[in-house]
């Protein structure tokens, strides 16, 4: 055999080899190519179409989730799962009865989980939307409940208390012979009765300052504005402390004689029967003082 026929015929059998390579070498870079997307992030979007299932959307019938909702919040004390179904009442069948029902429920279900701002938005956008609603009273007392809870003690900023008092207030007028307006009027008494604590925790600051005009405007306050409340004793006790204390010993006798007439058997009177003795004075009423006018414009003196 010739070299050239030995060359040729080499030469033919390495181009019929590549042409079958090649056409591997094709089929596996396709291969590699369709596998990038699986191998790369598992489920690819070349994946996903092939594999996914119909994701439809399927309404549920209302009065279903509701129950749902009331499952976890009874039985599972899962206030935030609860809320996600009572939302979902709304957000499915939003003009439907059950949606007004939800609605109150996810306002119970944030009060019960500590979530009052949850609470406060829910229970109003309830009392917008069906304020002839015979449940209408309970969102309401919901939102005032929710500020009543929130009152800080009396050595920070009352403000939410007063927000509190103002929310109840709102329950006893708009809903006067309701069952929750008899509890409104209890926690108001508690409210005022922590603003009249905050005076006088501000009163005795001052008078450890000795700055005793101050105290005896904030111990005003309380006899003032807040008579009712169980700190009024102490504040008649400070006012007769603090007159004494810058000479003004008429208000401090009058102070004493009105403690002593209404709350004869309180411990602040015999501390305020005691510091007016040790000046050698007497508790006696000027009915022309302040403190005694004020008594007796609240009929009590």
């Amino acid at each position: 055999m010739s070299a050239q026929r030995m060359t040729r015929g080499y030469f033919q059998a390495s181009s019929r080899e590549v042409s079958s390579r090649a056409r591997g070498l094709l089929q596996a870079v396709t291969f590699v190519l369709l596998a990038l997307p699986l191998a790369g992030c598992g489920t690819g979007s070349l994946w996903d179409k092939f594999t996914a299932k119909d994701d439809t959307f399927v309404e549920e019938p209302a009065d279903k989730i509701y129950n749902e909702g009331l499952y976890l919040m009874n039985e599972k004390k899962d206030m935030k799962a609860a809320n996600k179904k009572f939302e979902e009442v709304d957000r499915q069948h939003p003009y439907s009865d059950w949606a007004r029902k939800s609605l109150l429920m996810s306002a119970y279900a944030s009060y019960q989980g500590g979530d009052y701002d949850g609470c406060i938005g829910a229970a109003t956008r309830y009392v917008t939307l069906h304020p002839g609603s015979p449940d209408a009273a309970y969102a309401q007392y919901l939102i005032a409940a929710s500020h009543y809870d929130q009152i800080p003690d009396v050595s920070r900023d009352q403000a939410r208390t007063e927000k509190a008092i103002a929310a109840l207030e709102e329950v006893v007028r708009k809903y006067p012979n309701s069952e929750y307006a008899t509890s409104a009027k209890a926690k108001i008494e508690g409210a005022r009765d922590q603003l009249a604590g905050k005076e006088m925790n501000t009163g005795r600051y001052y008078a450890q300052k000795r700055d005793y005009t101050a105290a005896i405007n904030r111990y005003k306050t309380v006899v003032t504005q807040y008579q009712t409340t169980r700190h009024v004793e102490e504040a008649l006790y400070r006012l007769t402390e603090a007159y004494m204390a810058i000479g003004i010993v008429g208000e401090a006798q009058t102070a004493a004689a009105v403690l002593g007439h209404n709350f004869p058997d309180s411990r602040w009177y015999k501390d305020a029967y005691n510091l007016v003795k040790s000046g050698g004075l007497e508790p006696s009423e000027n009915q022309g003082s302040w403190i005694s006018k004020t008594f007796k414009k609240m009929g009590l003196g």
